[in-house]
């Protein structure tokens, strides 16, 4: 018997498909990959880079874990970058979150869940550091949303000081970070407003993009 037969037929028929719309597809894919971004993403299924940009297969690097953390001693996270920045020269590194995250409402509720609580110690500490904030919002929904894209902002901030960017922005290597979040309500993404090039400016774009952020939901 055929292990998961139903989806090596999907996937003969999603190839045959894509040579029907383009007969140099594959060939194309064989070629040097050269993108122009690394995505930084949530491991959801339903937040694929690819799909929610237009662009094709090759024209990002991805990355994806369980909302989209970076983590200074995470070696698979830091070892992507690196290979995308030194090796492929991306010119921009996007992390982007979405609304309805299951690992952010996991880390603003707290329950215990076994080996990912370590994990999601990370954007608890997010959680606490903007604590007096969350407090504020009326309910649960929108503490959840705005956990959402905080944790993505303060994400660009630890992607920033990083080595691997701190190095290529002393060697004038162009690079640009970027704070997105995708709804899945719309399909549209959204920009937080903490994209940053260079080292001495990183801390003030992130504290204009939190304060852009906590001005929105505290005037709804």
């Amino acid at each position: 018997m055929k292990f998961l037969p139903e989806l090596f037929v999907a996937n003969a028929r999603w190839a045959e498909d894509m040579r029907t719309a383009d007969p140099n597809f594959f060939a194309g894919l064989a070629g040097l990959q050269d993108p122009d971004y690394l995505w930084i993403g949530c491991s959801d299924s339903r937040v694929p880079a690819n799909q929610i940009t237009g662009l094709k297969p090759g024209e990002v690097f991805v990355h994806r874990n369980i909302a989209n953390v970076v983590v200074h001693t995470d070696l698979n996270c830091l070892s992507v970058m690196q290979y995308a920045i030194d090796v492929l020269k991306v010119r921009h590194v996007i992390v982007c979150g979405h609304y309805g995250c299951g690992g952010v409402r996991a880390a603003l509720e707290g329950p215990a869940l076994g080996l990912i609580d370590n994990w999601l110690r990370h954007i608890q500490d997010v959680r606490d550091r903007h604590a007096d904030f969350l407090a504020t919002l009326a309910d649960d929904t929108s503490r959840w949303r705005a956990l959402c894209e905080l944790n993505v902002i303060e994400q660009v901030r630890n992607v920033a000081r990083t080595t691997l960017v701190g190095d290529a922005w002393r060697r004038g290597q162009p690079l640009m970070l970027h704070a997105w979040i995708y709804g899945l309500e719309n399909g549209l993404l959204q920009d937080l407003q903490g994209s940053c090039s260079e080292g001495r400016e990183v801390d003030s774009v992130i504290a204009d993009a939190v304060a852009t952020t906590r001005s929105r939901y505290l005037s709804n």
